[in-house]
Parts: structure tokens; sequence; C-alpha cells
């Protein structure tokens, strides 16, 4: 009789301890957003249906094993909303961080990022002229390139040492110059041009050996930042996705627990009824 409730509440214990991970995830995203990716927006809607899955499957958890029918009704009313909205975010960063990856580099390890590579409205959010001056400005207070640096016997390493690093998108495309400018290594962030080579690439002219300036205005520097945001998400919606599974049949149940639960109450109520007309009238009175 009791199976549902007892199997909801198991389920809804679990998809609490999962909540953990998806909120997790979004402090993840906002400590990557506020050190390296730079965008502080993403991660809210994260962070927001963590907190709702842990409130509702408290709830639900509450409603199966003490059969509290309004419990159950809150839980089964507020976690199919919680369900829609997860659905759309993982729908949302699948298709924002659908196009683009790094290019292959002959003889480099690292990869090269172009933002042409790159499409759709998480592009063009991040390309906008006045909200990149504040993603660069971020990217600049994170140090990220200052980072990059090493030395070898008190001398920065060579250029086939540098060439077998596996540099992170941002390092890759903000903190050097596009592998196809031709300029020449001196340390990980100063390079020289090499006089009479017209450029092909429109970031060559956009580079500047000041600390300061490097590629931070350059559109690899765009780039990187959509690539990294695209490993980031799709770690996260892994996990989201697994999630998702599991309260789509923790919803199930629910229903079937909550179905449980009144006919339960119904039976209890006719019961009492009929326990009532079967008294003797002298009681009554």
């Amino acid at each position: 009789m009791r199976t549902s409730n007892h199997l909801i509440g198991l389920l809804n214990f679990l998809t609490f301890v999962l909540s953990i991970p998806i909120l997790a995830g979004g402090i993840w995203l906002s400590s990557k957003a506020n050190s390296t990716e730079c965008l502080r927006f993403l991660q809210w809607p994260l962070i927001i249906i963590g907190v709702a899955i842990m409130v509702v499957s408290l709830a639900g958890f509450a409603g199966a094993c003490y059969r509290n029918t309004f419990l159950m009704w809150l839980y089964l009313f507020v976690m199919f909303f919680v369900i829609v909205a997860l659905i759309v975010f993982i729908v949302f960063a699948y298709a924002v961080t659908d196009k683009g990856s790094g290019r292959t580099v002959p003889s480099r390890a690292y990869l090269d990022y172009y933002l042409q590579d790159y499409s759709g409205w998480l592009k063009d959010r991040v390309a906008e002229e006045s909200y990149w001056g504040k993603i660069s400005s971020c990217i600049r207070d994170s140090k990220v390139c200052k980072k990059m640096g090493r030395t070898v016997g008190g001398v920065p390493e060579s250029v086939e040492m540098f060439s077998l690093r596996k540099l992170s998108p941002i390092e890759s495309g903000c903190c050097k110059p596009p592998t196809d400018c031709g300029f020449v290594y001196q340390n990980e962030t100063l390079w020289t041009g090499v006089d009479g080579m017209m450029p092909i690439n429109p970031d060559c002219t956009k580079w500047n050996n000041d600390q300061a300036e490097l590629c931070y205005n350059c559109d690899s520097c765009k780039a990187g930042v959509l690539a990294s945001l695209k490993r980031s998400w799709r770690k996260v919606s892994v996990i989201n996705i697994v999630v998702l599974i599991i309260l789509v049949i923790a919803y199930v149940i629910g229903i079937a627990a909550f179905r449980n639960n009144r006919r339960i109450d119904n039976e209890e109520a006719s019961g009492e009824a009929r326990m009532e007309k079967a008294r003797p009238s002298w009681i009554h009175s």
C-alpha cells in the first residue's frame, strides 16, 4: 500500500543529495566567472535551480514519509516547473555552445582560436563592445597571462618547450598572438614581428607587447573565452542531465504516491463514516 511512498521518499533523498552537485556546479561557474571567464550572469540560473531542487526534494520527502497530501501536491506542482526550467537550461547551454572549437597548429600542443568559428547569441553577447570591455578588464585583473611565465635556469623557457605546453583557451587566445602572425617568440607574453611580413590575420595588428594590452582586444581572446565557456558548460550539463533523469523518475513515482495518499485518505474517511452510522442510537444519546 505504501511502497510508492517509501520509494518517493528514497528518490527525493537521492535528489536532494544530487542537488548538491548542481549547486556546486553553479558555484564553480561563479568562481570561474570571477577569475578567468569573467561572465557573471550565466551561473545564476544553475544556482537557483539547485536551491529549488533542494527545497522541493525536502518537501517531497516529508510529504511521502508523513503521507501529507498538501506537501505532496506542493511537491508535484513546483517540481513540474523545476523540471521544465532544467530542461530549458540544458537545451540553452548546448544551443549557445554548439559551434566552435580550437584549431590545431602544426608542431604545437596548444590550439589557436578564431572568433569566426563561433556563432549565435553567446558570441554576440561576448563580442559586444561595451560588454567585452568589462570581460577583458576582468581577464587582465585576473593576471592569467602573468601566471603563464616559466623560467629554466633563470631564463624564460625556450620556444620548443613553450610549443609543447597545453595552454588553456584564454591563455592561447589572450596572452599570445595567433600563430599565423609569424611573430618571433621571446617569452610567453613577449613576441616580435618580422619586418616586411604582411599580416593575414587582423589580430596581428592588435597584438601589443605592453603587458597591460597583449591580445586582450583580439578576436582570438573573445574566441578563447567562448571556448572556455563551452568546456565549463558541457561539464556541468552532464551532471544536469543525470539529475534531470532522476527528477523525471521521481516525479512519475510522486504522482503515484500522491494518488495513493488520496485513495487511503478517502478510504479512511469512508470507513469512519460507516463506523459512525453503525453505532447504536443509544450511544449518540
